[in-house]
């Protein structure tokens, strides 16, 4: 008996630096892919923008008065650039990400400056959830984006 709770212990705990180091390397993949999703922003390449986003996507943007699905995931993008508007600069404030299996949250701030004519600073609090295809591929199936209060949180 005390050899098979030894045999236990021993596999949990060799167990769980190998879990670890899976979810810091999804993390590090998650954390690249939000980066991608601001550049391609930038760059107002929507075509590899839209490729983020799972076919089954339901998430409600900020831009939107009504839940959306991944055919209008670039409406904001295009709102902006219709108007001239380019981001002209953004910085990403990393809050908390969450791995589980096939799964993946990641919550942040980022700050933007449009270039407008003004450049006009903002702020927004950005929640996505990621689903992998169990193959290293990860796309976001959710998300929501909300102002940041008078503090900027």
């Amino acid at each position: 008996m005390i050899r098979i709770a030894i045999a236990a212990m021993v596999v949990v705990l060799l167990a769980s630096p190998l879990f670890a180091q899976q979810a810091s390397t999804a993390e590090n993949q998650l954390w690249s892919l939000e980066e991608a999703y601001w550049k391609y922003v930038q760059t107002n390449d929507l075509e590899k923008y839209r490729s983020l986003w799972h076919a089954d996507f339901l998430g409600w943007p900020l831009s939107s008065p009504e839940p959306a699905h991944k055919a209008q995931i670039t409406d904001w993008i295009t709102a902006h650039t219709s108007k001239g508007e380019t981001l002209q600069s953004y910085k990403i404030e990393r809050l908390t990400t969450q791995v589980t299996g096939a799964y993946a949250t990641t919550t942040y701030r980022v700050r933007l400056t449009w270039a407008d004519g003004v450049g006009k600073p903002g702020t927004l609090r950005i929640l996505h959830t990621w689903v992998s295809n169990g193959e290293g591929q990860w796309q976001i199936i959710s998300g929501m984006s909300a102002p940041t209060n008078a503090e900027g949180h």
